[in-house]
């Protein structure tokens, strides 16, 4: 099991923004097409105007091809042209479980 972490840091008054169009638009895509969605978050103290989401994945391998339909979709690219003029820069980090982790 893996655990993807995908960090949007927005531009300054455009959180309310993205937040209402992942909402409405994209996380119902994305759960429809990569299931697995452990959570969605804002940031409070730190990198502010920050939009981070946590995704679970049986193997790399799942990843890439749940995220490969994903990116072929022509709902999504519709979705992206809306959002990615609000994001001033991404990090994404795959996570691996230790062997204490409760999630495995």
């Amino acid at each position: 099991m893996i655990v993807e972490q995908r960090d949007y840091h927005v531009y300054a008054g455009k959180l309310p923004e993205v937040l209402r169009l992942y909402e409405e638009e994209g996380i119902p895509l994305q759960q429809q097409l990569l299931g697995g969605l452990v959570g969605a978050f804002t940031t409070e103290i730190g990198a502010l105007s920050t939009y981070s989401t946590l995704w679970r994945y049986d193997s790399f391998a799942e990843r890439e091809e749940k995220r490969a339909r994903l990116q072929s979709d022509p709902r999504w690219k519709a979705f992206l042209a809306k959002v990615q003029p609000l994001f001033h820069t991404q990090q994404n980090r795959i996570l691996v479980p230790t062997s204490f982790s409760p999630l495995q």
